[in-house]
């Protein structure tokens, strides 16, 4: 064995860890030595319900939660239906604040007078009014101020500037629609405006029908309203909806 062969080995071996070390590194992180993870830290009460929800379904996950955002409100319900209220990708448009119909009508069963207050009385829909958001919201804690809609709610009130709603359900102006006189009858909101009451974001939910003649009707064109007559045994006389 000639006097350089050990060390030949030492520095071979010493090359080769290094190969299989960089190897290793390239693969991906799959494929590294686990290290200690830093605990992911909530900068908000709505990030704090996430990351419980996080650790409850990974109890090896290490959290760190502030007193600040320990606490039990906005809850996770009301984080979540905030989020998907102007979420891009669901259908309807995105109204001024993220109001969540399945979030208040849903979860809080708050009845459709409430807040659309005189439906019952007049022709046209209550559309509820910054005064009637604020008798709720100004009792509530200061925590929900972290929710931008509700930011936005305040500065509507401070501004004492009205909402700005985008329209969704809409017919056109040669139809005198009488949202009292379907109100009365026992008509559920439902009926035209869809399962609000699962909805985050409001849409004018499709519903399509097949009319006598065979052809289809879309929901708020005549057909559509002409077969909801028919079937109730209401009126179909022209001069009920177009005067």
């Amino acid at each position: 064995m000639g006097p350089y062969r050990p060390l030949r080995r030492t520095v071979f071996g010493l090359l080769l860890s290094l190969a299989l070390a960089a190897l290793l590194w390239m693969a991906g992180p799959a494929l590294r030595p686990a290290q200690a993870d830093s605990p992911l830290r909530a900068t908000s009460v709505c990030e704090a319900h996430e990351l419980k929800a996080r650790q409850e379904a990974n109890p090896d996950l290490a959290i760190e939660i502030s007193e600040e955002f320990d606490r039990p409100f906005p809850s996770a319900s009301a984080c979540l239906s905030h989020e998907l209220a102007w979420d891009e990708d669901a259908p309807g448009p995105n109204q001024p604040i993220p109001f969540s119909h399945k979030h208040h009508a849903g979860e809080f069963e708050i009845e459709c007078l409430y807040c659309h207050t005189g439906t019952d009385r007049s022709r046209m829909a209550g559309v509820p009014s910054v005064e009637m958001c604020m008798g709720c919201h100004a009792a509530f804690a200061a925590e929900y101020d972290q929710l931008e809609g509700i930011r936005v709610l305040k500065q509507h009130w401070e501004e004492q500037r009205p909402i700005e709603w985008v329209q969704i359900h809409r017919l056109p102006e040669h139809v005198k629609f009488q949202h009292q006189a379907h109100v009365r009858a026992g008509v559920e909101c439902q009926t035209c405006h869809g399962q609000v009451q699962e909805l985050d974001k409001l849409y004018m939910v499709p519903d399509t029908q097949m009319g006598p003649s065979g052809l289809p009707t879309a929901k708020l064109e005549m057909g559509w309203c002409i077969n909801c007559h028919r079937d109730e045994g209401a009126t179909q006389d022209c001069f009920t909806c177009h005067y």
